[in-house]
């Protein structure tokens, strides 16, 4: 197995909703994703959302993912393929992500905010609209700056390194 391979096989940050909060599928492959996972039809199309039902500590469908998960290149996985960037570097990377993730979750259910979504992606979109709003019945508590600090340094991370933004 290639570095390229394995990292992503253990990193799943597309597929656990970090990355990605959709993905899309082509009308050819909405009967057989179908026949693997649960998805929403729209007009013939599909799509499902993030975090992927199919992936749990790695994905259970690599060999039969859509086309949308197959094309996708993150921009560590691009530094990665073209030698910018060293195998443990990335693994680095993915863990200081993984770990900010983990300290985002803790702090939200500290604060027991609201959100809609279940995927971490759409939760950090939530998010940044809820802090821009800025509603007065919102006091922002230590905590709450304290999130919002995460929030930050995730994204930032997310663009440098994997040329994502939320």
């Amino acid at each position: 197995m290639n570095d390229s391979k394995n990292i992503c096989l253990s990193c799943g940050l597309c597929c656990d909703g970090t990355l990605i909060g959709f993905v899309q599928l082509s009308r050819e492959e909405v009967p057989v994703v179908r026949e693997l996972m649960d998805i929403e039809d729209a007009n013939g199309a599909g799509f499902f959302l993030q975090p992927c039902d199919s992936y749990c500590n790695g994905c259970n469908i690599y060999s039969k993912r859509p086309k949308q998960c197959a094309d996708f290149k993150c921009g560590l996985l691009r530094s990665l393929e073209q030698e910018e960037l060293d195998f443990d570097s990335a693994v680095e990377t993915i863990l200081a992500v993984k770990q900010k993730k983990i300290a985002i979750e803790k702090k939200l259910a500290i604060l027991q905010l609201e959100l809609q979504s279940q995927s971490f992606y759409f939760k950090m979109v939530e998010l940044k609209k809820l802090f821009r709003i800025n509603k007065p019945e919102l006091a922002l508590t230590q905590n709450h700056l304290e999130l919002l600090a995460d929030l930050k340094q995730l994204n930032r991370l997310l663009s440098s390194k994997f040329d994502i933004a939320i």
